[in-house]
């Protein structure tokens, strides 16, 4: 059993905060997945449609990556995306299929 504490000036239930927590940490995992798979914190794009055109990009490929199966094994979002990088012709009507 674990105990946290929190401070808020928010009249909720235990329920209602605790999704509330859930969907920010959510929120912060689609974040990493970003970071790690896509680097996306060393993009260094200084023209704002660009970077928007480019976040948009990396996070339709996330979401791809994500519900596509590569291979019959269950693979982590990385090397799913270097298995598609690899040989993309193989993997494309499955993409398509989406």
């Amino acid at each position: 059993m674990e105990t946290r504490y929190f401070i808020s000036s928010l009249s909720m239930d235990a329920k209602e905060i605790s999704r509330a927590i859930r969907g920010h940490w959510m929120v912060e995992s689609y974040h990493w997945h970003l970071d790690v798979t896509f680097r996306e914190d060393e993009n260094q794009t200084l023209e704002k449609q660009a970077a928007f055109n480019r976040n948009i990009i990396k996070k339709l490929a996330l979401n791809v990556l994500k519900i596509i199966n590569v291979t019959k094994k269950n693979l982590c979002i990385a090397r799913k995306r270097f298995a598609i990088g690899t040989n993309p012709e193989k993997h494309l009507a499955n993409i398509l299929s989406l």
